[in-house]
């Protein structure tokens, strides 16, 4: 029988730490290479079948991955933030760093993190993150010149100057200082870039979006434009990732955990790590519908309320009932039928209220 080798790659831009232990832990080899393809597949290459890699998710890790696949028997890209053993121990260096990621691969303690199998999806998904990334920038330019008019005075939102015609008024409310015109306007030209590349990536985002199918059917959704529909595909990926509901509703942030130990009561809570984008895109559409009439989900807020729930808890108990319809049409091939959305998170909304 071949002996497996476990391989501990710590990556940084100039060079990656290669550490290999064996089936019984013991450490067979140390390595350095810079981090290009060609010099780790050569130290791969260089270390007896079969053998396991695994990295923690970063800046590189799809690139890595997406190169590395197929010239091991198998690639784990792992949440570093479930690496304990490397980010709280005493001794902490790059090659014990590796050493240890090889260590949690053996054992099976790592939590793989998914990455898309095509080139064509990492790349829209990475549209999608840009889109984001943009709305933030202009978010942040907004509030930069808002609070430069508050200190003269001014109190307005976004809108006030979101179009360049209402700017004068604002200008003429201002006091007569020429520095002080010459100021904002440098505020509103970083603005203005901000917003033009917002226009920009939302209609690469809506044309990318348009080309896939499962998209399309999503927007049939209550809550659902292209931007969260897209967002949702994206980051989601495939459906058969999760074996369950509750498990999508976890990766979502807005499922629950379970705590307990000895005799005390067992306590549940709201996730502490989860997407949060994913979670902002499904608490959105939940408050959306909420506010819409004739929609079964706006009928299940109601329910919910009157059974006891406070708002907020009503509001994801919507959110998970939203995300239960995506996962099954996905899964299905269906389309949006209002008849058959059911009470699938009144269960774990039950929970929320015992506890």
């Amino acid at each position: 029988m071949k002996r497996c080798h476990f391989i501990g790659l710590d990556v940084h831009c100039q060079s990656t730490e290669l550490a290999v232990v064996t089936q019984s832990g013991q450490l067979t080899k140390r390595q350095r290479c810079p981090t290009t393809i060609p010099a780790l597949r050569e130290a791969l290459e260089a270390i007896g079948r079969p053998r396991h890699v695994a990295f923690e998710e970063g800046p590189l890790a799809d690139w890595l991955w997406r190169n590395l696949t197929g010239h091991v028997e198998e690639v784990t890209v792992c949440d570093p933030r479930r690496n304990h053993l490397i980010a709280k121990d005493s001794d902490k260096d790059d090659p014990i760093d590796a050493e240890k990621l090889a260590q949690l691969l053996r054992g099976g303690y790592l939590k793989a993190v998914h990455h898309p199998e095509s080139l064509e999806r990492a790349v829209f998904k990475q549209l999608v993150l840009l889109y984001h990334d943009r709305v933030r920038q202009r978010v942040r330019e907004a509030n930069r010149v808002m609070a430069y008019l508050r200190r003269h005075g001014v109190f307005v939102k976004e809108k006030a100057f979101a179009d360049p015609q209402e700017r004068p008024g604002l200008v003429q409310r201002l006091p007569a200082q020429r520095l002080i015109a010459s100021n904002l306007e440098l505020l509103w030209q970083s603005y203005d870039l901000a917003a033009e590349q917002v226009r920009t990536t939302r209609r690469r985002l809506v044309e990318a979006a348009k080309k896939e199918e499962v998209i399309e059917r999503f927007q049939e959704l209550p809550g659902f434009g292209w931007v969260r529909a897209a967002t949702f595909f994206v980051y989601v990926d495939t459906p058969w990732r999760f074996r369950s509901k509750a498990a999508l509703w976890k990766y979502l942030g807005i499922g629950l955990e379970r705590r307990h130990s000895g005799s005390g009561r067992v306590q549940v809570h709201l996730v502490k790590y989860a997407n949060r984008q994913l979670k902002s895109v499904l608490i959105g559409a939940a408050q959306k519908v909420i506010g819409l009439k004739e929609t079964p989900y706006a009928a299940q807020y109601q329910r919910w309320l009157e059974a006891g729930l406070s708002a907020s808890t009503a509001r994801r108990s919507v959110a998970r009932s939203l995300a239960a319809t995506l996962w099954g049409m996905w899964k299905n091939g269906s389309v949006y039928r209002p008849e058959w959305v059911g009470v699938a998170a009144a269960r774990l909304s039950a929970a929320e209220v015992a506890s």
